[in-house]
């Protein structure tokens, strides 16, 4: 049922890390300040980072197992779907805490989806 290769699955990393640093611009919301805007950037800027050094075909200095950094992925985006009650600004307006809510599930069901290794490492595996 894993049929997200972990090449695609890095492309989504780099735009999703992305897209969560732009977010609070892109979504309207970086006025709120606080934990609304900072989690998000936070949160986009660590997986740039540790997207970087994972052992997959778009990580440069891959050293973390893409199981570890599909662990990562589910802390990081449970963390951000739930960070709008934990944080308190679930009462703001939907433009600001739905982006955190729906990249969050976005993400889970990403890495639910995602194959666990590279497909370099599976072909070692066989022979």
């Amino acid at each position: 049922m894993r049929f997200i290769p972990t090449k695609v699955h890095g492309i989504l990393d780099y735009v999703v890390g992305a897209a969560l640093i732009v977010a609070p611009w892109l979504f309207g919301f970086a006025g709120v300040g606080g934990p609304a805007v900072i989690i998000p950037i936070v949160l986009g800027v660590g997986l740039i980072v540790y997207s970087l050094f994972t052992k997959y075909e778009w990580g440069p200095f891959g050293f973390i197992p893409m199981p570890v950094h599909l662990v990562f992925d589910i802390v990081a985006s449970l963390f951000l779907a739930l960070s709008p009650w934990i944080f308190g600004f679930s009462t703001e307006a939907p433009n600001v805490w739905v982006p955190h809510v729906v990249v969050g599930v976005a993400v889970i069901i990403v890495v639910l989806f995602s194959q666990p290794q590279p497909a370099s490492v599976k072909a070692t595996a066989r022979a």
